[in-house]
């Protein structure tokens, strides 16, 4: 008998330390960044476009304490940038992680397998130098490594600072996590391509058992960086007697793509008091949810009838509980949607929560006449 293989050695993980910027390719980059501005409370920081020397974009970059939001329109009809819009819609273009070797993580990426988009670059302005390299992830999206040690300016060069703030802000903190959607049997694709480039493991894994109704199901693996402090969610759709909304995203995204972008939040009861008064769309869970809930979850710190008038849902792990609420669709396609989380301990993504929250998702598609 032969000696047993050993596993494989899991990739030596790249430099990258955590999520730097998602930027969003949109049909009105104005007009988004007015409304991230007034209804999720981000201050408009940096600006490119003719004003400043380019020519066919122009480009807003919002943030909010650690979080870091740009939003691009096209300024010709025959832009690639209003290509990706007319096909998807307003949706995610770049997931950025920051680096600190944008050259050695591009390089060791591409050995990898990984597909070049954008070669290691300098960029250089009067508040210093960062660095700036791209590959292709699922669908159209990219991921973008950023090296902005060496750079004291608002976002990155090329962009002119503004310092324009939010009527509202304080109430959110960083990106927890950001959650994909593939097609069929594409999960395991990407679940190594994020073992194999950048040296990332499995950290969490949800099957159609996990993650059903009585009309849709969808599997979910959550890929994550050794420190946890990137964590990216990968979906694809599980066999159910209905359309599933990740199906549902897919057709009308056309391609995979960024479904979702989770805050972190150090207060969601202020933050989605806030938001709601901003006019942002959340999504709602029958009040019958709430019967059981202080039964499943346990003892928490936040007042239940507060959690309950704002919909906001609640689970617990072995290492704490947590919080969390999900937009509705930010754009006129049903495609990406924020969510809100504070965590008290928990490391999880609310399990016990999936089958309220996909319900009134169906609810929706059954709305649009998508279910």
């Amino acid at each position: 008998m032969s000696a047993p293989k050993e596993a494989p050695p899991r990739r030596s993980p790249l430099a990258v330390v955590d999520f730097d910027h998602i930027e969003f390719y949109v049909g009105n980059a104005k007009q988004a960044a007015h409304f991230y501005r007034t209804a999720f409370g981000f201050d408009l920081v940096a600006y490119c476009g003719p004003e400043t020397g380019v020519r066919d974009r122009v480009s807003y970059a919002l943030q909010h304490d650690a979080i870091r939001l740009v939003v691009t329109g096209a300024l010709t009809a025959d832009h690639p940038i209003a290509e990706h819009v007319r096909r998807h819609g307003d949706g995610a273009r770049a997931v950025a992680f920051r680096s600190t070797d944008v050259t050695a993580d591009f390089e060791q990426a591409v050995a990898r397998g990984a597909r070049a988009v954008s070669e290691p670059v300098t960029l250089a302005d009067a508040q210093g130098a960062a660095q700036v390299a791209e590959i292709a992830a699922y669908g159209d999206t990219i991921h973008r490594f950023v090296g902005r040690d060496g750079y004291a300016g608002a976002f990155l060069p090329g962009f002119e600072p503004r310092a324009v703030k939010a009527p509202q802000t304080g109430f959110l903190h960083r990106i927890d996590h950001v959650v994909a959607n593939v097609g069929w049997n594409e999960m395991e694709t990407w679940v190594k391509f994020y073992e194999d480039i950048f040296g990332f493991f499995q950290f969490r894994h949800f099957d159609e058992k996990d993650i059903s109704t009585e009309y849709t199901a969808l599997r979910s693996k959550v890929m994550a960086s050794p420190s946890l402090a990137i964590k990216l969610p990968i979906n694809e759709p599980a066999e159910g007697k209905k359309r599933s909304q990740i199906e549902e995203y897919v057709d009308f995204y056309g391609s995979p793509g960024v479904q979702h972008v989770a805050i972190a939040t150090p207060n969601i009861i202020q933050a989605v008091a806030q938001l709601r008064a901003n006019g942002v769309e959340l999504q709602s869970v029958p009040a019958s949810y709430y019967d059981t809930v202080a039964e499943r979850v346990g003892d928490i710190a936040e007042d239940l009838s507060a959690l309950r008038d704002l919909n906001i849902l609640i689970d617990r792990d072995d290492q704490g509980y947590l919080l969390q609420i999900f937009t509705k669709p930010l754009q006129d396609r049903p495609t990406v949607f924020f969510e809100i989380i504070q965590r008290k301990g928990s490391e999880s993504f609310g399990k016990g929560n999936f089958k309220a929250l996909f319900e009134a998702i169906e609810s929706d598609q059954a709305a649009r006449g998508t279910l």
